[in-house]
């Protein structure tokens, strides 16, 4: 067997690609099309656990419930952030890498089309009758007056002319040219701009914050830090510094429909606030008027009025009658007709009592529910409370002013071994056995919630949404063509006469290219001054 058979079984030996090598080969593909969207689809897939478990910047307390009662799967899903799925590092190196992923997508891409602008337009074919959309006509007027009337038309029209260039015999016969650039630069202003709301969204998320507060009719909030309700703070926000200001709740006009009957009934008609507002404690406040989507601006953040309720005004004593407790309690709306929820809890008395209940607005008994609200204005307002009395607080962990937890207390019972009940009415007293004191259900005012908002990035965002718009219209809407249009040779018609062909090209689709076409010819003949003498179909 010859050395060069012995040889044929040996295969060539592939290149190592290297360091270098698989550098430039991860980032080609980083940077493909292809990746990028899948970048996107990952984004919005790791999303969905945001909306399907609490998150402990909105929810710390539904967290905590969760994981006492998932003992097991709880701490799997807490460790891998899924109870914060916003902050975790999975969630920002996905947005990290498709940011990084449309950058180097989108430069290359500049490059190109930056270069195709200072380019000529390509010269044109030899065979304009190959081209789908041609059209061909007899103009009559000279050779110079056709020329010079297609270069004035297509250059009117925004396309860029290729420099005069005569043939072989010295005659100047073609005109070539291009046009619709802009749709490619709305290309680019498009994806530079969803690149630009993902970056003013991230430092929206990153610097930003929202607080959440409730307040009852006549009570003034001042902004800080332990002031809000709930409090959710970007991870490089400055909460400390989001001011100093304060906000009196003094009057909350709320109206619901009478007339109509069906769903109608009992909806919200206007819902307004009037308060006094001051940058901070010290300086004379403002009279405004606060609603839904009329925000006011103070120190940066924008406060808005979101969500109403009742606030039952509820005075605790003790056998002695000394007042354990007097406040308006804010119950929290469960359904349209504001049938309400809450908790007061007296850590005065002794022993600690915890009262947890419902606030009816326009109270009905039902058979078989209770009672119930049929409407959510205060047209017979009922207060329902069960007692209890122990320890409040029994594990010494914060718990929500609005939930009563019943883990360390018993229910109060009367002689005959009945948890104690009340519904009671505005201006109604009841006494609780074995010398516990008594409830006063003294009345009834409105509490109003307001939302604060601070985020750098909100401006930003919106400027990148009306540039999306604007590519996202310039894509299209304009139409990337190139437009050619040739003289016949002198010999085939007169020198009053000039056989000339119009003819298209396009990047995509363009079922109007042949129309297009046919209007340039007419509008070249309109400047050459003659009228069109002949049109071969």
């Amino acid at each position: 067997m010859s050395k060069k058979a012995q040889g044929g079984d040996k295969q060539a030996a592939q290149p190592s690609l290297g360091i270098v090598g698989w550098a430039r080969w991860i980032w080609r593909q980083l940077t493909s099309m292809r990746v990028a969207l899948m970048l996107l689809l990952l984004l919005a897939v790791a999303a969905i656990p945001g909306s399907v478990w609490p998150q402990r910047p909105v929810s710390p307390e539904l967290v905590r419930n969760y994981l006492r009662e998932n003992p097991t799967l709880g701490p799997w899903l807490d460790r891998l952030g899924i109870f914060d799925v916003y902050a975790s590092p999975w969630f920002a190196a996905i947005y990290l890498l498709l940011m990084i992923s449309l950058v180097g997508c989108l430069i290359p891409r500049i490059k190109v089309h930056f270069g195709s602008l200072k380019e000529q337009p390509p010269k044109a074919p030899k065979r304009l009758d190959r081209l789908a959309a041609h059209h061909e006509v007899v103009v009559a007027a000279p050779r110079e007056d056709v020329l010079a009337a297609a270069r004035s038309v297509l250059k009117r029209r925004g396309y860029r002319l290729r420099a005069e260039e005569p043939d072989a015999d010295g005659v100047v016969r073609d005109v070539a040219s291009e046009g619709g650039f802009l749709k490619e630069t709305g290309n680019i202003v498009f994806h530079f701009s969803l690149l630009g709301i993902i970056v003013a969204v991230a430092v929206g998320h990153l610097f930003g914050w929202r607080g959440e507060a409730i307040i009852v009719e006549g009570q003034r909030f001042t902004s800080s830090v332990g002031a809000y309700d709930t409090l959710q703070p970007g991870p490089w926000a400055d909460v400390d510094g989001s001011g100093n200001w304060t906000l009196t709740l003094d009057d909350l006009d709320v109206e619901f429909e009478t007339e109509a009957t069906g769903v109608q009934f009992g909806a919200p008609r206007l819902f307004d606030a009037q308060v006094s507002i001051a940058s901070s404690p010290d300086d004379v406040p403002t009279q405004k008027s606060l609603s839904v989507n009329d925000p006011v601006s103070l120190d940066g953040a924008s406060v808005y009025l979101l969500g109403n309720g009742y606030a039952p005004i509820i005075t605790v004593r003790d056998a002695e009658g000394n007042v354990t407790y007097s406040d308006a309690v804010p119950f929290l709306t469960q359904d349209d007709n504001y049938t309400s929820t809450g908790a007061v809890k007296v850590s005065g008395a002794d022993p600690e009592l915890g009262l947890y209940g419902a606030f009816l607005p326009t109270v009905e008994i039902d058979p078989e529910f209770g009672p119930t609200s049929t409407f959510p204005g205060l047209v017979d307002p009922a207060l329902a409370l069960g007692v209890y009395q122990g320890e409040l607080f029994p594990a010494g962990e914060p718990q929500s002013v609005y939930a009563l937890d019943i883990s360390g207390m018993d229910p109060v019972q009367d002689g005959d071994g009945n948890q104690v009940q009340f519904l009671m009415s505005p201006g109604e007293q009841v006494d609780l056995p074995d010398e516990l004191g008594s409830i006063a259900f003294e009345g009834v005012a409105r509490w109003g919630g307001v939302v604060a908002r601070h985020d750098p990035g909100r401006i930003w965002v919106l400027a990148f949404a009306i540039t999306t718009m604007l590519g996202l219209i310039a894509m299209l809407s304009i139409r990337r063509r190139r437009i050619y249009v040739r003289l016949a040779p002198e010999d085939e018609t007169d020198q009053a006469h000039t056989g000339m062909t119009v003819a298209g090209l396009v990047k995509g689709t363009d079922p109007t290219l042949t129309e297009f076409t046919e209007r340039i010819a007419a509008e070249i003949a309109d400047k050459a001054g003659a009228p069109l003498a002949q049109k071969d179909n």
